[in-house]
């Protein structure tokens, strides 16, 4: 006696989901340094993230304390006044992403390609694309700014050096940041080095020789125990560890007239402007929906016969998932602009 189980017929739903989220995670490296917060089902489009002010510092500045010791000594025999402890709330709102593909009966069942199973393959790395997108768009736009050879981007004229990075890092530190990636110890192994307690630093492709080009630049091929964040880890400077994508674009023709200083540019008049973010611990959060729920997927084939589509002449793919991210301790994140040398 047969009987129909959950995998017999196999769903199609269940394989698509999973084809979807293994493209779409393959594309993000932003999500590395957020702190993720899972939002369920039927609960509010709006999520509160909450910390408490540290004695000493305010909403405003909450990383910056004002304490005295001498204001601590107590009495004998008095009792200190009692203090009270302060929030400060960080609210998002969910918005909703999707896409959507069509095809036809005809193209389905007769043209030489399996146009479906691109179609998978589109729906997927363009959900990831889209999400690494929304937070690029977030953490680029972080109120702690620095210009690499100006005071704004307008102005922007060097490229990515010592002194910059360290502008950041002392910005980071001086607010009481917290490294996002313990030490790494050296090995045995000839020419292998040891890696920093360390922040994150994101930044566009183009970025790269100039990176390379830091005093003292540690490619991860050296690193004594070779632990990457990434693929796309490039190597480590001091306590910055660097990580590039060719999706986190610049912005083409923002800086400085280019004349004699040897920059990129896209029509060659001004410097085309990359952000450099920097990170540390909690810095930067995103409400994330992992697994088969966070991306929902819609594959209707051809063959499915409906009242708007009584003959099964039109087939859909596409997703949709809910998310929302944002700055959770604008003195945890820097965002540097910087130039990046021609190498016309």
């Amino acid at each position: 006696m047969g009987i129909q189980t959950y995998n017999n017929p196999q769903g199609r739903i269940n394989k698509m989901a999973g084809e979807i989220i293994a493209h779409a995670m393959n594309t993000e490296v932003l999500a590395i340094a957020c702190d993720d917060k899972k939002m369920p089902k039927n609960k509010s489009e709006t999520i509160i993230f909450r910390s408490w002010v540290p004695y000493g510092g305010t909403v405003a500045q909450p990383n910056i304390f004002n304490v005295s010791a001498a204001a601590h000594i107590v009495t004998e025999g008095v009792t200190p006044n009692a203090d009270t402890i302060v929030p400060r709330d960080v609210t998002f709102v969910l918005n909703q992403y999707a896409c959507l593909y069509a095809l036809t009966d005809k193209e389905n069942d007769i043209y030489e390609d399996d146009i479906p199973e691109a179609m998978k393959e589109q729906v997927g790395e363009r959900m990831g694309l889209v999400r690494e997108k929304a937070l690029y768009g977030g953490m680029k736009a972080a109120t702690n700014k620095f210009y690499s050879g100006g005071t704004s981007r307008t102005t922007v004229a060097g490229k990515i050096t010592e002194r910059f990075m360290q502008q950041m890092v002392r910005s980071l530190d001086k607010n009481h940041a917290k490294k996002l990636r313990p030490a790494l110890g050296g090995s045995s192994d000839y020419g292998s080095a040891q890696v920093e307690a360390s922040y994150i630093a994101f930044c566009h492709t183009d970025c790269t020789q100039d990176i390379r080009a830091l005093p003292g630049f540690k490619e991860t091929a050296i690193y004594g125990q070779r632990s990457v964040i990434s693929e796309e880890e490039l190597g480590s400077w001091q306590n910055v560890r660097f990580i590039v994508s060719a999706d986190l674009d610049p912005y083409a023709d923002a800086g400085a007239a280019i004349a004699g200083l040897g920059l990129a540019s896209t029509t060659g008049t001004s410097a085309d402007v990359y952000p450099v973010i920097l990170v540390a611990k909690q810095a930067y959060g995103q409400v994330t929906l992992r697994g088969m729920n966070a991306i929902d997927p819609t594959y209707i084939p051809t063959s499915e016969k409906s009242a708007a589509d009584p003959l099964g002449q039109r087939g859909y793919i596409g997703a949709k998932f809910w998310h929302t991210s944002g700055v959770l301790n604008p003195g945890w994140m820097a965002v540097g602009e910087a130039a990046v040398s021609d190498l016309q």
